[in-house]
């Protein structure tokens, strides 16, 4: 029962935090439009990686603080060693597909804020998918 209430809160924190990066980063990508198109794309993505990072570190804390203080420092260490692992091997999958495929789609002329919200879409659904795999194999969830 624990363990389905944590998978609805990382859910939880994860559509708020995509929601405001995508957000921001279309913005950004639009605004930063009279920049050649890869300072546009990696500005845009460093954003977007503040602004979800922000958000996902404070809900996640909020969250898991008194989970957390009543675990043993051994189980704390080897679970987040697992949650950082798998979405750090995400975050290499997002990346390598976030940045090739904003970049692409400005260089065709799509508007920047449009290129912005597909590329997020994309890199974000192969992102998932590598995540909830690594987790599945490592039997963090």
């Amino acid at each position: 029962m624990k363990l389905n209430h944590q998978l609805l809160q990382i859910n939880r924190n994860f559509l708020i935090c995509f929601i405001a990066s995508a957000t921001l980063s279309a913005i950004a990508a639009q605004l930063l439009s009279d920049y050649d198109n890869y300072l546009n794309t990696t500005i845009t993505i460093i954003i977007g990686y503040i602004v979800y990072f922000g958000i996902f570190s404070s809900l996640f804390y909020w969250d898991n603080i008194d989970r957390y203080r009543g675990m043993k420092s051994n189980l704390i260490k080897k679970e987040l060693f697992a949650l950082i692992s798998s979405f750090g091997l995400g975050e290499i999958v997002y990346l390598g597909i976030r940045w090739p495929t904003l970049f692409y789609f400005l260089e065709i002329g799509i508007e920047p804020y449009i290129a912005s919200i597909i590329s997020e879409v994309i890199a974000t659904g192969f992102y998932m998918a590598s995540v909830t795999i690594f987790l599945r194999k490592t039997r963090t969830f």
